[in-house]
């Protein structure tokens, strides 16, 4: 049954960091959004940013998507329709941030009517995913740093990443080099730069700190940047990682095409909910390339739970929505002994207090 809107309600939620990711950033923003279907069929949704633009979110479901969804139908399948609404006010950015908070509740509310949880309505194929071990952590002193990555090693994750970017490169070098001492070669090692350089910086960064036996270097470039990442992907050995500031499969399909990056990066959210996600990882599967969504695990892992590829999910030290104690219940998922597990109850699982 798909039925229509009835109602739309939105509400922006303030969540605490338990570990601030830095002097102005102690909080994240999530805008719930609940959907009412004409039977009375209940779905909650959420959007997230993490330091700005909740509430610039919010009004853009309140005074634009919503009125223009009300009355249409309840089905995830119109979302190609509300971004061609929106599309005047920006194809990404707000735009996609604003229609992911709709998309989940749309599924979620399909989801809870027919008694499924996402991974078993998508095709469940693994019961469980591995995870690494993540931190906002570039503001952390050498010690905390290192046990970070152990108490990462401790818990049984397969990989770690660890941010870089400190003015002087000496220091990168050092922090990395006492993670890959601490978590010992067996481990995966990624390093997240946050677009903090410029195409030389980066590649003299990428070429010192390629001793360290790196996964992938994250974000080495400002994301807008395609030629500088392809000129960089040309002349460095390190796997490239880009995609958690990238909003639409367009715009994945352009940094594929140039051959930017060997690892893409979706963020659920960003990219405006799990429809154009899923659309978004057949095209990287397809170009035989490696997805690694970007954060979010209680919502990312569920999906990943249905891929055909063993998928890496990003667990950043307490961070999640449960652990943080913003949610009316449990999400169902579960990330111990390094693997992510479950997301076997109904919905999408994620209903904030």
């Amino acid at each position: 049954m798909t039925g229509t809107i009835r109602e739309i309600t939105t509400r922006v939620v303030t969540v605490p960091l338990a570990r601030p990711w830095g002097d102005d950033v102690r909080e994240v923003g999530v805008i719930e959004v609940r959907i009412v279907r004409d039977d009375g069929a209940l779905g909650h949704g959420f959007s997230w940013t993490p330091s700005i633009g909740a509430t610039a979110v919010d009004s853009l479901l309140r005074d634009d998507l919503a009125p223009w969804l009300v009355g249409r139908p309840a089905d995830s399948g119109a979302w190609a329709q509300a971004w061609e609404h929106v599309h005047e006010a920006g194809g990404g950015g707000v735009t996609t941030i604003a229609l992911a908070g709709v998309d989940t509740a749309l599924w979620d509310l399909e989801l809870r009517w027919r008694g499924l949880a996402l991974a078993d309505a998508l095709g469940r194929r693994h019961e469980s995913q591995p995870a690494y071990g993540s931190g906002v952590n570039l503001h952390y002193s050498l010690q905390e740093l290192v046990d970070q990555a152990t108490r990462w090693r401790d818990a049984g994750y397969g990989g770690v990443k660890v941010k870089v970017g400190k003015p002087d490169l000496g220091e990168d070098l050092d922090r990395v080099a006492a993670v890959r001492d601490t978590i010992g070669p067996g481990m995966r090692l990624m390093v997240d730069a946050n677009q903090r350089w410029d195409l030389a910086r980066a590649e003299r960064a990428v070429a010192a700190l390629s001793r360290f036996a790196l996964d992938w270097i994250e974000e080495p470039l400002r994301s807008d940047d395609t030629r500088a990442y392809r000129d960089l992907a040309k002349g460095v050995d390190v796997p490239i990682a880009l995609g958690e500031n990238v909003h639409t499969i367009h715009r994945f399909r352009e940094l594929i095409d140039a051959g930017a990056a060997r690892v893409l990066q979706p963020n659920v959210v960003r990219v405006g909910g799990i429809t154009p996600f899923l659309a978004i990882a057949d095209l990287v599967r397809e170009s035989g390339l490696v997805l690694a969504p970007h954060l979010l695990p209680e919502l990312s892992a569920q999906i990943a739970f249905a891929l055909p590829e063993t998928t890496w999910v990003e667990d950043v030290e307490d961070a999640g929505f449960g652990g943080l104690g913003a949610l009316v219940e449990p999400s169902g998922v579960e990330i111990t002994g390094g693997r992510a597990r479950g997301g076997h109850s109904p919905g999408i699982g994620i209903r904030f207090r």
